[in-house]
């Protein structure tokens, strides 16, 4: 679990708010971004249900680009609970060496695969 959770939540609200016409809402309790329709595409866990975690939770593009992840990085990725079987991926930010500009890459990956066309004309990343 994250020493300073509110430091990492500023850090992945600044990543996840840079994106084109976004915005944050609570959701199940949690921080949540989101764009046009209530499309999400990043969350923020910390301690979740007590599981002792602190991650943001971002899409891939589905269950075999999520176990590539966890697969090659399982200190880093993992699936999380509800929203994993669906292809979304946890990656840890309890760790000292968060590497956040690969964080800021998976949040505007996720961003671009629920915006529209108009949006990603505007540019993601």
């Amino acid at each position: 679990m994250s020493p300073d959770p509110d430091l990492n939540l500023t850090r992945l609200r600044a990543i996840a708010l840079a994106l084109p016409q976004t915005y944050e809402k609570l959701s199940h309790g949690s921080p949540g971004f989101f764009i046009e329709k209530g499309k999400a595409f990043a969350y923020f866990w910390h301690n979740h249900h007590s599981d002792g975690e602190t991650v943001a939770i971002v899409k891939t593009s589905g269950r075999d680009e999520q176990a590539m992840l966890i697969e090659q990085e399982p200190d880093i990725y993992y699936s999380p609970p509800y929203i994993g079987p669906s292809g979304w991926i946890a990656i840890r930010l309890d760790r000292d060496d968060v590497d956040w500009d690969h964080i800021g890459d998976r949040v505007a990956m996720s961003w671009e695969m629920v915006a529209p066309r108009r949006l990603l004309e505007m540019g993601g990343r």
